[in-house]
């Protein structure tokens, strides 16, 4: 890699700062794959087995916590292991809660915080999502923060301003540009067949971008993956647009030639 003083001619500040955004924008998009409460311990192996080692994109797949042993010696060592949560605690009195360090200790590289199922179904906010965060950054896990707006948010207009306030409560202040992603994921999209135009993704992580580069150093290195029925017949659309670094993927990552599909898409 060329540095600025390997140029024989006279670089501009402008052209600089072009080649500058292009080096930190040459990492590989985050596949991601949230297998949700699904499958059972044979079908956890095959699907992991199956996906072989993608070389072009970065892989994370999230099993179920009961089948992240068997994933993590079935899967190839190309593809990072994940979890779906975990708890606000490091050990104690918490019947049916894991901490970050024990999903660490299993093998796992990245944690989902925040999904919307998580925050509906289980009332969790966006100051315990923090503080959850916190708990996996001091474990060494990435944390994969979800945030999206609801269908009637949406038809109000107020999508932007329910996003930001969102990123605002959850991201914590042990958050950096190599222990955060950011996941946008329209509630009204997930699993219902549904998916965003690429205007509103496109918009949608501008105003993202905006919002890290006003609040973290290095923000440009901050993957921001879009999740919301992304299949197989739909990535590469999704995948090419600005600002979109990679996928949350649900449904279509419990099948392995949908999800090899749309890693080849990246």
């Amino acid at each position: 890699m060329k540095l600025w003083g390997d140029y024989k001619h006279p670089v501009l500040p402008c052209q600089a700062l072009m080649m500058y955004e292009g080096l930190m924008n040459t990492q590989k998009k985050l596949i991601a794959g949230n297998w949700k409460m699904n499958g059972n311990l044979a079908d956890a192996k095959a699907l992991a087995e199956a996906l072989g080692n993608p070389s072009n994109a970065d892989v994370c797949i999230c099993p179920p916590y009961v089948h992240l042993g068997v994933v993590a010696t079935a899967k190839s060592q190309g593809i990072a292991l994940g979890a779906q949560d975990c708890s606000l605690k490091d050990n104690g009195a918490f019947t049916g809660d894991i901490s970050a360090p024990m999903l660490k200790e299993m093998g796992c590289s990245y944690v989902i915080l925040g999904h919307s199922e998580r925050r509906s179904y289980h009332a969790e906010s966006s100051t315990q999502v923090a503080e959850k965060a916190k708990k996996a950054h001091a474990a060494g896990l990435v944390t994969i923060i979800c945030v999206g707006e609801t269908e009637e948010e949406r038809v109000s207009g107020i999508q932007n301003q329910v996003v930001t306030t969102q990123l605002a409560k959850s991201i914590p202040d042990t958050a950096n540009a190599q222990n955060l992603v950011i996941a946008y994921e329209p509630v009204w999209a997930i699993g219902t067949g549904k998916t965003a135009t690429l205007d509103d993704i496109k918009d949608m992580h501008a105003v993202i971008r905006e919002f890290l580069k006003e609040k973290l150093d290095n923000s440009s290195a901050i993957r921001i993956l879009y999740g919301g029925s992304v299949k197989a017949d739909n990535a590469k659309e999704i995948l090419a647009a600005p600002n979109v670094d990679g996928a949350l993927v649900g449904g279509a990552s419990l099948k392995a030639d949908q999800f090899l599909t749309i890693i080849d898409a990246a």
